[in-house]
């Protein structure tokens, strides 16, 4: 066998396995609907690294947390690079209790949304303008208010390697009215899982937590300042990946 056609045989069998084992824990998870939160916690943390394990054993991509001391204890809000649908999941491997910003379409999915709802996750209607930052400001100040970490990708949706930052006015809205700390995350998945693909490639996925942004800042010091951060430690980690063979030939 080729080594592509090894590559496409381990990328089929390990997606195959993805979404079964997703299936499964929301199956066996149906109970913790009817349980307090932390019943279904880990069950998401369980799916997590089982996926893990799995893209691990089959495809050879391994993951390096990098920096996870600079996470704050209790809430904060973590403002994550998007170039893969790995990390909508993997961050449940370091974060406590994370509630993600996501698209509001994802709530009505059946079965699924039913568990994102159950988890506390923040829905934001894209098309509603201000009045969809200030909805999702209010569930996020309550969130916080129980310790919880806000996960959101400043960009709104996956961006490939190498493509020029997006950063949306949302997380500096949402930092300036919830006066919480930001961590910055870079990372370089999209080299190792590409957005829009079913092939997964081997290597290493680094992830790194950078610099805690504390609190109070203008918006014009920290908007600049957050993408700054993140896009130059990510096109690092992502020239770190390429020299060691990371992605398509």
């Amino acid at each position: 066998m080729t080594r592509k056609a090894d590559l496409i045989a381990r990328s089929l069998l390990f997606n195959a396995l993805f979404y079964l084992n997703l299936t499964g824990h929301m199956i066996v998870a149906l109970p913790t609907l009817m349980l307090p939160a932390p019943a279904l916690r880990a069950f998401i943390r369980s799916y997590a690294r089982t996926s893990l394990w799995l893209l691990r054993t089959i495809c050879g991509t391994s993951v390096e947390w990098r920096g996870i001391e600079k996470i704050p204890d209790g809430a904060c809000i973590v403002a994550c690079k998007h170039q893969s649908a790995w990390e909508t999941f993997a961050l449940y491997e370091v974060l406590d209790d994370p509630a993600y910003v996501l698209k509001r379409e994802l709530m009505w999915l059946p079965l699924f949304g039913w568990y994102m709802w159950k988890a506390g996750l923040i829905p934001i209607d894209r098309s509603a303008g201000l009045a969809a930052l200030s909805r999702m400001t209010a569930r996020a100040k309550s969130e916080l208010a129980r310790g919880r970490q806000i996960v959101i990708f400043p960009e709104g949706t996956r961006r490939a390697p190498g493509a020029a930052p997006d950063y949306k006015p949302g997380i500096a809205y949402l930092y300036g009215k919830t006066g919480a700390a930001c961590v910055p995350v870079a990372l370089n998945s999209g080299v190792f899982w590409p957005r829009r693909s079913l092939i997964r490639y081997p290597g290493t996925i680094v992830v790194e937590v950078l610099d805690p942004i504390p609190p109070g800042l203008d918006r014009d010091v920290f908007f600049p300042r957050l993408q700054s951060t993140i896009e130059e430690a990510t096109a690092r980690l992502v020239a770190e990946a390429r020299r060691a063979g990371g992605g398509p030939d």
